[in-house]
């Protein structure tokens, strides 16, 4: 079923609006105005998840197929009852979805649960990729890092390969070489890490479309870690930013001969996070794309530059050497002094472009008060973009919202959109237009919640702008996160 969803502007946005644009010189979101596409419905009816819930998403694009994968049925403890995909063939005019198979109880699968979906392509093999973690029941973990395979451009999906197994896994990610000259054009590699041994970096590889998988293998220097996101340079060098274990650093590392080792891992920043008011779900997970030459963006929420750390900005650094990373520089989304929290950020890419005429799309969640209680929290999803690599930025969209925090699936670690979500920006032969796939709520029927994946109809335009990406002004805040802090183990299935 296909049918529009338009939604309600705020009158306090734009009063806000008019404040911060003569106190700052600097844009803040408009009101919604942006009709949204529902791409998927949670259709299981087993009584031990919530339902209607979908959560997660990850989208991938190539050529004029945009793939979309997401958490359906979710249960408070972790995972969801399956993996739905939504399908476009036709950039985004028109979607299609489905369930993997063979993966859960509920399907005829093996599994109690499934959880962390991500999607990759192989132009090598012509295969869609999905990467998920296989859950067990009493107690909930992860059991294995399963992949499910379309080859006819993610119209209909096999039965799941294994691609490594374990006693407690978690946060698995996957991409694949795309670049034809690359010495390793065809190869696909997916990380994850093993919570039972001290949140250890895994990284596997396969040579033939997903169908095998080698042996889980550590980086140099043995590191611990959480939600890497692997991203590959035109010339084979993998790059994978990730949080360290306790989630205050973000950290890279990479590997140069198709994934047969991996290196030490480097600094790429310290985290300063502000806790994300009303007991949302969020943490500051790397959001990573590539350009056409190489150059790697990551993204992740971040406190640095406002005043007592009261909120978060979506901050960026970039790498163009593979092992030394750029200075991190604020998305000017709003006023440093608006009150608003920026959070779990999705970055993409155009994948044609380049360095400064590099096309950037960029969705994340907001609330429009920081110091919001889960009572009263507003939750509003945003939008801006960049066409020169990031150094300016358009002025926001505000997508959709409000949104009120017990409209969303509940979990053990607070109400869930996600711990991660995408975006994917189609070159300007395929339209050029940005897709993220957002999980949306409204009100709940009595005990049936109605949170599902939607689109922006038609896309977002990348149009870029003059608001420009500052990292002057950056200071540590005492009591924040940053190298020194101490945490233990981070679990987000």
């Amino acid at each position: 079923m296909r049918f529009v969803v338009r939604s309600r502007p705020s009158a306090r946005l734009l009063v806000v609006a008019v404040v911060a644009a003569l106190a700052a010189l600097t844009a803040i979101p408009a009101a919604a105005n942006v009709a949204l596409t529902r791409i998927s419905t949670d259709t299981f009816t087993n009584p031990t998840s919530q339902h209607a819930t979908q959560v997660e998403p990850d989208t991938y694009a190539f050529g004029n197929t945009i793939v979309s994968a997401f958490q359906t049925g979710r249960f408070f403890d972790g995972g969801a009852s399956g993996i739905a995909v939504a399908r476009s063939g036709n950039s985004g005019t028109t979607w299609t979805n489905t369930v993997l198979p063979g993966i859960t109880t509920f399907q005829g699968g093996p599994y109690d649960r499934v959880s962390d979906p991500a999607v990759a392509f192989d132009a090598q093999d012509n295969v869609w990729l999905v990467s998920s973690l296989a859950i067990r029941n009493n107690p909930v973990r992860g059991v294995a890092v399963i992949t499910s395979r379309s080859t006819n451009g993610g119209l209909t999906w096999g039965n799941p390969v294994t691609t490594a197994t374990g006693s407690n896994l978690d946060k698995n990610w996957i991409a694949c070489d795309n670049t034809s000259t690359s010495p390793f054009f065809g190869n696909c590699y997916t990380e994850f890490d093993d919570t039972t041994n001290g949140n250890r970096i895994k990284m596997t590889t396969s040579t033939n479309g997903g169908l095998n998988w080698g042996a889980a293998l550590n980086t140099g220097d043995n590191a611990g870690g959480l939600g890497g996101q692997p991203v590959v340079r035109p010339n084979g060098t993998v790059l994978v930013p990730i949080n360290n274990a306790n989630q205050t650093q973000i950290r890279s590392f990479r590997s140069i001969n198709g994934g047969a080792s991996w290196r030490a891992t480097v600094l790429v920043a310290n985290v300063q996070r502000h806790t994300v008011a009303g007991g949302l779900r969020t943490s500051p997970l790397p959001s990573a794309e590539m350009d056409s030459a190489g150059t790697a963006y990551v993204v992740w929420q971040d406190c640095r530059f406002r005043s007592g750390c009261t909120a978060n900005d979506i901050v960026m650094s970039k790498s163009t050497s593979e092992t030394t990373w750029g200075p991190v520089t604020r998305v000017p989304i709003d006023a440093t002094n608006s009150g608003r929290d920026h959070f779990i950020p999705g970055i993409g890419v155009d994948r044609t472009t380049s360095g400064g005429s590099a096309r950037i799309g960029l969705t994340y969640y907001f609330y429009p008060v920081s110091n919001c209680t889960a009572a009263n929290c507003q939750l509003d999803v945003g939008y801006v973009s960049s066409t020169n690599g990031g150094s300016t930025w358009s002025a926001a969209t505000q997508v959709t919202g409000p949104m009120t925090l017990s409209w969303l699936a509940n979990t053990s670690q607070g109400r869930m959109v996600g711990d991660y979500i995408s975006t994917s920006v189609f070159p300007v032969a395929n339209g050029g237009r940005a897709y993220p796939v957002i999980a949306v709520a409204n009100p709940p029927s009595g005990t049936v919640f109605d949170e599902a994946m939607y689109v922006p109809t038609g896309g977002l335009a990348v149009t870029g702008g003059s608001l420009r990406a500052s990292s002057a002004g950056a200071h540590h805040i005492p009591g924040t996160s940053s190298s020194g802090a101490t945490a233990g183990p981070q679990l987000r299935r």
